[in-house]
């Protein structure tokens, strides 16, 4: 297997990632794209707008080709870097996420896999590392953020999916008795659990329609 092919396989991949995160976005209200949707007030304007400031680090000052534009702030733990402000636009967070990708590819694809990179906010021993190490890191980070924008979509309107041409249209009825028999296996090895441990007798479950 040679370093190209891994590389190749490694940016295909995070290529798909970035579209899969932004397509979360298609379609959404401006409130429903920005509002917080759990308790820690993740949401999905702000997962891209985070996406597109680590990549813009790691691709870009890591290897000494800072990026040409001024960034969000970042590691301050304030999580500023985790949401929209009513002056940032979704045109400004989405367009700036589509530049960082020229610019993260530029560096990939100018690098071999084994060129030196530092991240200065790592601790020792990490902080020298290699692009390789790096590509890895950020598609980890984007299928990560991806998979909660996933779940986040979900809840607000029931769409899923990875990209537009592959999505199907909900149904319903189907979704609901999914959701009960997985809802009535759960209340069957609750049942279960309880009887072992003296607590209740093992009665069968008393189900439940879906929400």
């Amino acid at each position: 297997m040679t370093g190209e092919f891994v590389k190749d396989s490694l940016h295909g991949r995070l290529r798909r990632d970035r579209e899969a995160l932004l397509w979360k976005l298609d379609g959404l209200s401006e409130y429903d794209a920005r509002r917080p949707l759990t308790a820690t007030g993740t949401n999905l304007l702000g997962l891209v707008k985070h996406v597109a400031t680590v990549e813009a680090r790691y691709f870009g000052e890591v290897f000494d080709r800072p990026c040409p534009e001024p960034l969000p702030r970042w590691q301050d733990h304030d999580g500023s870097d985790l949401w929209a402000t009513e002056d940032e636009t979704r045109d400004q967070i989405t367009g700036f996420y589509r530049r960082t990708w020229e610019h993260s590819d530029a560096t990939i694809n100018g690098l071999p896999l084994d060129a030196p990179g530092h991240v200065p906010w790592w601790k020792e021993p990490y902080p020298n590392t290699n692009l390789f190490a790096i590509m890895v890191h950020v598609l980890g980070e984007t299928v990560r953020h991806a998979g909660h924008a996933d779940i986040l979509r979900e809840g607000l309107d029931g769409r899923t999916g990875v990209r537009a041409e592959n999505e199907q249209r909900i149904d319903e009825a189907a979704r609901a008795a999914h959701w009960a028999k997985i809802e009535q296996a759960a209340e069957s090895a609750a049942a279960v659990e309880a009887a072992a441990a003296g607590n209740q007798p093992l009665l069968p479950p008393s189900g439940h329609s879906s929400p």
